[in-house]
């Protein structure tokens, strides 16, 4: 599988944990996929190198972790199942349901994910 960087084009490496995420210790033996030059990450799913969703820089992964604290409560609470959730998110920001899913997204998109679950 190749990856390439949203940020710059280049090809992004498949690395260990330990490389991306040196502090981190539980994430050691986890795999991301990285370009190193634009600091931009993604992780894979367990038992593949097929990624999360897209690469992201410094800037998108904060807006990540915001739209995340946003969203994830609808299911994680118990009010709805998490499919359900992103059902909705996907009517509320009028997306396909397949592209609606916080791993893909860019900033603005994150945005407005917080800003439709607040």
């Amino acid at each position: 599988m190749k990856v390439k960087c949203d940020y710059c084009g280049d090809p992004a490496e498949l690395c260990k944990g330990d490389e991306v995420y040196p502090k981190r210790p539980d994430l050691y033996n986890k795999l991301f996929w990285q370009c190193k030059p634009c600091q931009a990450r993604v992780g894979v799913h367990n038992g593949t190198t097929n990624p999360l969703g897209r690469l992201a820089n410094a800037k998108l992964r904060c807006w990540k972790m915001r739209a995340h604290a946003a969203f994830d409560p609808l299911w994680k609470e118990k009010r709805m199942k998490r499919r359900e959730a992103y059902a909705w998110l996907s009517k509320k920001m009028k997306m396909c349901g397949d592209e609606c899913h916080i791993g893909k997204m860019d900033v603005e998109q994150c945005k407005n994910v917080v800003e439709v679950c607040s």
